[in-house]
């Protein structure tokens, strides 16, 4: 079968990869000149299934009204006369309740997980590179009420068989020595030893090229204005280049997928979230991190990838606007100078901002559609790097007409349907 994917980020070309390898013809297109330029191109540097979790949890409101009043804030609020992101911030309010949170996270860490193993196996088979380490997360709490409330979370931990550790400061020294200067800010760690770290831009970039080996084609400069549809499937893409016709089409375009699914009858919950991070030089890689911390207080990740340090985080609620804004810049370099003060050269560092697209429940949106030939897969979030392989494999299979290897039922759109 022909299949059109669109969108080339590390979402779009992995589940490229992935059909190419069961053996159809693909073709991906995008509007930028090459792969993973948008959201895919300066995340954290995450593989994080252990730490994956729904940002809609039990006392989130409460916790969102002391994160606005921070000088450092984590989450970032623009009023707007947007409907879209007012329906969304009620949806997510609603899910901040301990069954709902316990049914998402699970959801999430199942696919994660999944997709950290494929993650494993691709590397394995083709010897890809891409800055990876495999030395785990450490979550780093300022107060001792931050450590008391990790208790859900270790119980689905528990769950679904992830590796943890509890760390007081001694322990978490031992595997980021570069603390021991600091460790008196923390009280305490959970090590995920599972998770991992690495470059999704270089990931996506050498995938790219992986994928074309295999028969994948990549169309850039190629805008998508509309999908044509007659009785009941999916009959083409209108582009600013003609219309592209396939048998099977997959829509990963991030934080744009409800645009364009929206005059199908197709009610997509995704609004972008506004991230930033900071690339840093290494001057000393005895002081800078080994592999990924997060400051639980500040919500950023601070990351190793080669000679760099990955800076990231903040939450911002202002629709597509992608304005740098030196606020936010200012707490990045505030969370890596408090932990890694000789690490890198902060003023030398790449400022970056990009659209992560969001459910309101946190799970992504991977499967089929009311039309059988349209699948969709987006909405991931901060986690679309974390779980593109178990994605793209996924959505492989569902095109191919396999099961899966993991439950999906719960994973696709029919789940906002009430």
């Amino acid at each position: 079968m022909h299949v059109l994917v669109l969108g080339s980020g590390v979402i779009g070309t992995t589940t490229a990869y992935y059909l190419a390898r069961a053996g159809h013809q693909v073709t991906v297109i995008d509007r930028q000149p090459g792969v993973a330029l948008e959201t895919s191109y300066a995340n954290a540097g995450e593989i994080s299934p252990g730490y994956s979790s729904p940002w809609a949890a039990p006392g989130v409101p409460l916790k969102a009204i002391k994160w606005l009043l921070m000088q450092h804030s984590p989450l970032v609020v623009k009023p707007m006369l947007d409907p879209a992101m007012w329906r969304w911030g009620v949806s997510m309010l609603r899910n901040c309740t301990s069954h709902r949170y316990r049914v998402n996270k699970s959801r999430m860490v199942r696919l994660a997980e999944y997709s950290r193993d494929c993650m494993k196996v691709l590397r394995a088979e083709t010897g890809i590179r891409y800055d990876e380490r495999s030395r785990g997360l450490l979550q780093l709490f300022r107060t001792q009420k931050q450590l008391d409330a990790l208790g859900k979370d270790i119980e689905i931990l528990v769950e679904h068989g992830v590796p943890f550790e509890l760390l007081d400061r001694e322990g978490y020294v031992r595997h980021e020595p570069a603390l021991a200067h600091v460790k008196e800010k923390f009280v305490g760690g959970l090590r995920l030893p599972g998770d991992e770290t690495g470059d999704c831009f270089k990931f996506t970039q050498n995938l790219a090229q992986l994928a074309e080996g295999l028969g994948v084609q990549f169309r850039f400069n190629v805008n998508v204005q509309g999908l044509e549809h007659r009785n009941g499937r999916i009959t083409g893409v209108r582009t600013d280049t003609g219309t592209l016709v396939a048998d099977q089409y997959v829509v990963a375009l991030g934080s744009y997928t409800p645009k364009l699914l929206d005059p199908l009858g197709i009610d997509l919950p995704i609004y972008p979230v506004k991230g930033y991070s900071i690339t840093v030089p290494i001057t000393d890689a005895t002081k800078a991190p080994e592999s990924t911390i997060m400051d639980e207080t500040h919500k950023v990740a601070v990351t190793r990838l080669g000679d760099r340090i990955r800076v990231g985080g903040t939450a911002q609620l202002s629709g597509f606007d992608l304005q740098l804004e030196a606020k936010r810049r200012a707490t990045l370099e505030f969370v890596v100078k408090d932990l890694f003060p000789r690490g890198g050269d902060v003023s030398q560092a790449e400022f970056w901002t990009g659209l992560r697209p969001m459910t309101p429940d946190g799970t992504p949106i991977v499967g089929g559609t009311s039309y059988p030939n349209l699948y969709l897969s987006s909405g991931h979030g901060t986690l679309g790097w974390t779980m593109a392989a178990g994605t793209g494999r996924v959505i492989a299979d569902l095109v191919s007409g396999r099961e899966p290897e993991i439950e999906v039922d719960d994973l696709a759109v029919a789940r906002y349907v009430a």
